[in-house]
């Protein structure tokens, strides 16, 4: 069974269902534009209503306007999407005091002056929160981007293609649909998964290079999608492909000029996302609000702009110098909630929405933990940073064995993050117990891209893949009880005991605002500190197709991982996706393909995964006195 379009694990045959393959690119032609950065993959699922077949018959001869009712269904349909969306919108964000009032017909917020009860209590304000505003009988409308990429001037845009009939392609579908979009080269394409028509539904052409996306899930419906496409340039591109519609935010890099890395909607928002750059920051952004005039302030740099530090009962400057391995720099904007809270009157909130400067180097990826609360970053500074992103503050700072980290996960559950670097290893992390839990050993050059199963992590065994520079596709099971703890422990990693292994509980537990005496850099353990696993498959190209190795070895038992098939290197693997029916792979030149599941794990019901439920701070608050 094993051919370069199938492989066998131990739960039965992937095998490639579809290819997206880039287009030729010409030998002669300079304008051409190269593959230097990695392709991406975000993917979603939106549910259409079903196509009611309507029979007249006597009710139209008799001049009954049914069309009319039908419109009325779907405004009512609309409106109950509507009010879904409020509900499931957390107390905590409160649209990031952006307009909340918006006319449906208008495609962009109006500027929204902050003002603050001044017979309200004086109150900690936080990075998603605000006073709370009575908005009396108003709805609360999600307004679309103002530009028609179809229509558009912009230079910044140099073409666009779209099937043919799209719109009624779109309005003929029904039931679950998964979409996929990537970048490749210069370009960005949103394709259906298991559509008999391989042409992407749409491929956009701009003259800078993507880089990263992300779609938002809170607000994907069979009328509109929420795209955010982060640039080279530092420029940010919010874009729904249902109606070509579009918005630039950070316009010429205004706000930041850096390469944008990584780009994540907040989780249940459909206003908010964070982007990390190249320079060492992340920023938060709201796509209802247009940019401001800011300067972040620079660390034990020439500038005396003193830094605020949010969290402090009292705001004051940082004269001590700055440590990126025990705190983060936040820089507010004057339209921040704890500025606003201050007794400024009559602030346009724009954006960002706030700054954090991570470290002096780049950040590379960032991930939002299960539960929301927390956010796992790594950087080329070899560094696995864990923040509190509500309070703007660090919790926890881990070292990479060797040099710098390239991807992060967490595990669906939360117990476990799970890096890849340029060690050629892949590190499970506890946040939890604050320690490194396993190594993993198999590729033999830089680690691409991680992703958990979420359809095979049961809490007790977790299934996750990789990629890698050396072009092999890896399967991984781990499963924590199964670990043979190493027999030389280190001083600074002891065995956990209960109290410190709920630790991190206990720490966001007492509140966020105290100055945390323990320390939050954790240096890497040797080899021998830690167990290794080794993978239970391992598949790459060939010379005659994709070859398999099977094994299976848990604990820290070691296995010869000498292959004796030739590899090529000219399409390396960048990133991997899990999927409900299907595994996706894409390649640096943007070769995409979706390898469909063993029939015993696609009619499997996802419902019985995460046994266990996810992890909070309130499951051990009772544990904690």
């Amino acid at each position: 069974m094993e051919s370069d379009s199938a492989f066998v694990a131990p739960e039965g045959v992937y095998s490639v269902t579809e290819e997206h393959k880039p287009l030729p690119v010409p030998i002669h032609s300079s304008t051409a534009a190269q593959p230097i950065y990695q392709t991406r993959l975000s993917s979603v699922t939106v549910r259409f209503p079903p196509k009611h077949s309507v029979s007249p018959g006597l009710a139209q001869f008799l001049g009954a306007n049914l069309t009319k009712d039908l419109k009325k269904d779907k405004e009512k349909e609309r409106e109950k999407e509507k009010e879904a969306i409020v509900k499931e919108r957390p107390l905590l964000e409160e649209r990031s005091m952006s307009s909340g009032s918006t006319p449906e017909d208008s495609f962009s917020s109006p500027d929204v002056v902050a003002t603050p009860d001044p017979s309200a209590e004086p109150q900690q304000y936080k990075l998603f929160s605000h006073p709370s505003v009575s908005v009396g009988k108003k709805k609360l409308n999600i307004s679309r981007p103002k530009h028609n990429m179809r229509t558009t001037s912009s230079t910044f845009i140099t073409r666009l293609q779209s099937t043919e009939g799209l719109s009624k392609t779109l309005a003929a579908k029904q039931g679950d649909v998964t979409f996929l979009f990537y970048n490749t080269g210069k370009a960005f394409l949103w394709i259906e998964v298991g559509s008999k028509t391989k042409e992407p539904l749409t491929r956009i052409s701009f003259s800078a290079y993507p880089t990263c996306h992300d779609v938002n899930p809170s607000t994907a419906s069979s009328e509109r999608l929420d795209v955010i496409i982060g640039f080279s340039t530092g420029d940010l591109v919010w874009f729904d492909p249902m109606s070509s519609r579009y918005c630039r935010l950070n316009k010429q890099g205004t706000i930041s000029a850096s390469l944008c890395t990584a780009v994540r909607w907040v989780p249940s928002s459909p206003t908010l996302f964070l982007v990390s750059h190249a320079d060492g920051t992340i920023i938060v952004y709201d796509k209802e609000r247009e940019d401001g005039i800011f300067t972040a302030t620079i660390p034990n740099g020439l500038t005396n702009t003193p830094h605020i530090t949010i969290n402090a009962h009292h705001a004051s400057p940082v004269s001590d110098e700055w440590d990126p391995l025990s705190t983060i720099f936040v820089t507010p904007p004057p339209w921040h909630p704890e500025a606003i809270g201050k007794g400024e009157k009559g602030v346009v909130v724009k954006n960002p929405v706030s700054h954090w400067r991570l470290c002096r180097r780049g950040v590379v990826d960032f991930v939002f933990s299960p539960d929301n609360k927390y956010v796992a970053a790594i950087s080329d500074d070899g560094c696995l940073r864990v923040i509190d992103p509500l309070a703007e503050q660090l919790v926890d700072c881990y070292a990479s064995y060797f040099g710098s980290m390239t991807c992060v996960a967490w595990s669906p559950d939360g117990r476990f993050i799970l890096t890849g670097g340029q060690d050629d290893l892949l590190t499970i992390f506890s946040p939890w117990e604050q320690r490194v839990v396993t190594r993993c050993q198999g590729h033999s050059s830089f680690v691409s891209a991680v992703a958990f199963d979420e359809l095979r992590c049961d809490g007790r065994t977790y299934r996750f893949g990789s990629v890698g520079e050396d072009n092999k596709l890896i399967l991984w099971d781990f499963s924590s009880g199964a670990l043979h703890r190493p027999k030389l422990l280190g001083a600074h990693h002891p065995r956990p005991s209960v109290s410190s292994s709920i630790s991190l509980a206990h720490r966001r537990g007492t509140g966020s605002t105290i100055q945390l005496s323990a320390p939050r850099y954790h240096p890497a353990p040797s080899r021998n500190e830690v167990s290794t696993v080794q993978p239970v498959l391992v598949s790459f190209p060939s010379l005659f197709g994709f070859s398999t190795r099977l094994s299976h070895c848990e604990g820290n038992c070691l296995t010869d991982n000498a292959q004796q098939v030739k590899q090529l290197d000219a399409d390396l693997l960048t990133s991997l996706a899990f999927l409900p029916r299907a595994l996706i792979t894409a390649s640096k030149a943007g070769h995409v393909r979706v390898w469909v599941r063993p029939l015993v794990m696609a009619n499997s019901s996802p419902r019985r995964r995460h046994t266990r439920g996810t992890l909070s701070v309130t499951d051990f608050r009772g544990v904690v006195h």
